[in-house]
């Protein structure tokens, strides 16, 4: 009876143990489901950005302007005389010396008309020649000896003349450069009419080139301000100017301001500039168009910025500034021109300010970021990319 009774005892106890351990668990489980909602509310880590701080140096401001290059000297070759084109001496684009023949009209023509004012002339200077000794005897009249006279001179002019004729049947190159094509190839009828005279082919200089700009009436005021107060630099009494083709960066050619035009186009509101640049390495062809840039102020300490930081809004330009709590900020700026890829900043930075040059779109005013200097940034970048590769 007694073993019964403890039997009945035990078993409500052990219903009780195994009730309070599912009854654990379920509070565990509820425990653990409304705690995920706490960690979930906690905030995410600030963005990422690389940062830079404003430069000051002291820099001379530019104006750049689309130009194009010309030669320094242009010939368009033409007949001076009429015939049948009889030989071309040169190949296309050859490299020519002054006074090469380039062209050949048959002579034959010429050389007969030659040799008929030749016999006039000698004819006629020993009819001068005695009429002279006439007059001296009395045997002939002055006005006979005048005519006599002028007779020599005028078959001396037709000689000299068809003395040209026949040097021209050789075409020659007026200057030293590089020939063109032949516009007309042998076998053809030329003309040397004057105003109808046939093109040949042209030549161009080689060595130094020219290029003309348009400068704005804005940008020529200010520059001339500057100039008649001493404040633009020059080099060896030039305004030095830079100069780059569409395939170069930082204008790597250097040239003069050789002359201004007399007068501003009244149509555009410009006036026309030439410049000078060597050559030497032939890139700086006839009809190419470059980007040159002339100075408009005197060197003086400016802010300098990287492009990336600009941003646009609207109408205006704004940069987004990090203070010593790394909290972003929005800065009106107000923009000059580009020294060495940056931009000069007039107004609205100080000096020692940084602010964010890559990373915009992640972030708005007011909030918190984490900034890198731009070699860490470089540093974590590249080192993605190797993790990157090796997967």
């Amino acid at each position: 009876m007694t073993t019964h009774a403890s039997t009945r005892l035990k078993r409500p106890l052990l219903l009780t143990a195994g009730a309070l351990a599912i009854g654990l668990g379920i509070y565990t489980v509820t425990s653990s489901s409304h705690a995920a909602p706490t960690a979930a509310a906690v905030a995410p880590p600030a963005p990422k950005v690389t940062v830079a701080p404003v430069e000051q140096q002291l820099v001379t401001e530019f104006e750049e302007l689309t130009g194009h290059v010309d030669a320094t000297e242009t010939v368009e070759l033409r007949a001076r005389v009429s015939g049948h084109l009889e030989a071309v001496e040169f190949q296309a684009g050859q490299l020519v010396n002054k006074g090469d023949v380039l062209f050949r009209i048959d002579p034959r023509w010429y050389r007969a008309q030659f040799d008929l004012a030749t016999a006039r002339a000698e004819v006629a200077a020993r009819e001068a020649a005695r009429a002279e000794k006439l007059l001296a005897a009395a045997a002939i009249s002055s006005e006979e000896v005048e005519a006599r006279r002028a007779a020599a001179a005028e078959a001396r002019a037709a000689l000299e003349t068809a003395k040209l004729d026949l040097e021209h049947t050789e075409v020659r190159a007026p200057i030293a450069g590089r020939v063109s094509r032949a516009f007309v190839t042998a076998g053809n009828l030329v003309s040397g009419s004057p105003g109808n005279a046939t093109l040949l082919t042209t030549i161009v200089s080689v060595g130094d080139a020219y290029v003309y700009a348009d400068v704005d009436e804005a940008t020529l005021l200010k520059f001339n301000r500057l100039a008649r107060e001493g404040r633009i630099l020059t080099r060896a009494g030039r305004v030095p100017v830079d100069l780059q083709l569409s395939d170069e960066r930082d204008f790597p050619r250097h040239g003069y301001l050789e002359s201004a035009d007399n007068r501003v186009n009244p149509a555009t509101g410009s006036l026309a500039l030439r410049l000078v640049f060597p050559n030497p390495d032939g890139a700086l062809i006839p009809g190419l168009f470059a980007r040159v840039r002339i100075p408009v102020s005197a060197p003086a300490p400016a802010l300098l910025i990287s492009e990336r930081a600009i941003g646009t809004d609207q109408s205006q330009k704004f940069v987004l500034a990090v203070d010593h709590n790394n909290t972003v900020a929005y800065r009106t700026v107000k923009l000059g021109s580009v020294v060495d890829g940056k931009r000069v900043v007039r107004e609205g930075l100080q000096p020692g300010d940084t602010i964010i040059v890559n990373g915009l779109q992640r972030v708005r005013p007011g909030m918190t970021v984490a900034p890198e200097p731009p070699a860490v940034a470089q540093a974590a970048a590249t080192g993605g990319d190797k993790i990157a590769a090796l997967r």
